[in-house]
């Protein structure tokens, strides 16, 4: 039966139906082809979404959007500018921090690209930098947006894995720096074999200025984390806290949007929640299927038998792990492999909050992998650049993610995991 649910899924992912669909059908045809009562899937379905955990998804992902539709995004690129501006082929590593900075409030990866490149990419033009590398460069930063918290990617992981995602917030912070320093180190040697030039002249008066304005968008991550960290509230209390800032800032601090403009980004977060919401749900059934026949644990007892080198046995992991962000989104291929690499790492000794840290690295890598690549997508629309320009100027960030992922596999301490 695991073999028709599996030709199932890939038949219905090449006819391009719908990720979610495709789950859920697959998984109701071989159930049913079983005997097993049809009422199962709906109480499996109710019973994936049925986590307060899960509150803070749409909640984070209405944050970001309203962080990232206002002038907040602008504040903080001008921010990251007074601070690494002066550097050679500063703008390329304004691309970089100002991502950093962004990840810590919006959650999302696409979201992260968009914010930064809308307001670098015509500055990057007017300075002479290369085009595609310069969105391929805004792309990959993009996914340090799902590695340093608040990371919907994380709840999502705790959820499945029933862990606490306070210690996966708390770290994830290494992981997104560690990520951060690659490609800024990538960047800063492209930057003198192109001769880019140098940009905003370093001053302790502009760094105070914008340091001033961005302040507002900076406090997001201090209120939210240092209220999660302190025990003042729950993660899922700390969205609900974030949306309300946010809004606060746009409305009345910045004035930068109108209740037309909110109403507009509710109903596009709750469209984009929908969505998460229903592969959860789907994804839920599966998992339930294929724990109910077994199948993680035959998986497990394949993959040892392959090798008993530890070491052999997390690349592999980790070869599934890219591979499946090749060609499935990341919510979906997270609900998909956690519970069929759980078992498995566990099994190695390596604590699961650490594996929660490796599987979202992984996959947020998967968000600059070609076909299913949504921050090329979205830097191909803010660029106005063919999406295959901005994907062969991907190739040295893309490798470089990948040595950060190694580092986050096999140094764990550097990488930040606490135990």
């Amino acid at each position: 039966m695991t073999g028709l649910l599996f030709v199932l899924f890939f038949v219905f992912m090449l006819l391009g139906v719908p990720i979610a669909l495709a789950i859920g059908a697959s998984t109701l045809l071989a159930l049913n082809a079983q005997g097993v009562p049809l009422m199962v899937v709906t109480q499996q379905m109710f019973q994936g979404i049925n986590s307060f955990a899960l509150v803070a998804v749409p909640m984070f992902i209405l944050a970001g959007d309203l962080m990232a539709q206002g002038k907040v995004s602008e504040k903080l690129v001008d921010f990251a500018d007074s601070l690494f501006g002066f550097l050679k082929g500063g703008l390329s590593i304004v691309s970089v921090g100002a991502g950093m900075f962004f990840a810590a409030i919006s959650g999302s990866g696409a979201a992260t690209t968009a914010a930064v490149g809308s307001s670098l990419v015509p500055e990057l033009r007017k300075k002479g930098y290369d085009p595609a590398s310069a969105a391929s460069l805004i792309a990959a930063s993009g996914t340090i947006g799902v590695v340093i918290p608040p990371s919907v990617p994380m709840i999502i992981y705790a959820v499945i894995a029933q862990q606490s995602v306070s210690k996966l917030f708390l770290n994830g912070f290494l992981p997104g720096l560690a990520m951060g320093l690659g490609l800024a180190a990538i960047a800063i040697v492209q930057a003198y074999r192109r001769n880019y030039p140098r940009g905003t002249a370093f001053s302790p008066a502009t760094i105070w200025r914008t340091l001033k304005s961005a302040s507002w968008g900076l406090m997001t991550p201090v209120i939210i984390l240092g209220g999660i960290f302190s025990g003042v509230f729950t993660p899922s209390e700390a969205a609900v806290v974030a949306v309300n800032y946010a809004l606060l800032v746009s409305l009345f601090v910045y004035r930068d949007l109108r209740l037309p403009d909110v109403y507009r980004i509710l109903i596009r977060s709750a469209i984009t929640t929908s969505v998460i919401m229903l592969v959860i749900a789907t994804s839920a059934v599966l998992s339930w299927t294929l724990s109910s026949w077994q199948v993680p644990g035959a998986i497990a007892q394949a993959v040892l038998s392959l090798s008993t080198n530890p070491y052999v046995i997390m690349l592999l992991v980790v070869a599934v792990i890219l591979l499946t962000g090749v060609f499935i989104e990341t919510a979906s291929a997270l609900i998909i492999l956690t519970p069929v690499l759980l078992p498995l790492v566990t099994q190695l000794g390596i604590d699961p909050v650490h594996f929660g840290l490796i599987i979202v690295v992984g996959l947020a890598i998967g968000m600059i992998t070609p076909p299913v690549a949504i921050n090329l997508y979205v830097a191909s629309s803010v660029t106005q650049l063919p999406l295959e320009r901005i994907t062969r100027a991907i190739l040295p960030y893309l490798l470089g993610l990948i040595a950060v992922l190694l580092l986050v596999v096999y140094v764990p301490i550097l990488a930040g995991w606490s135990g």
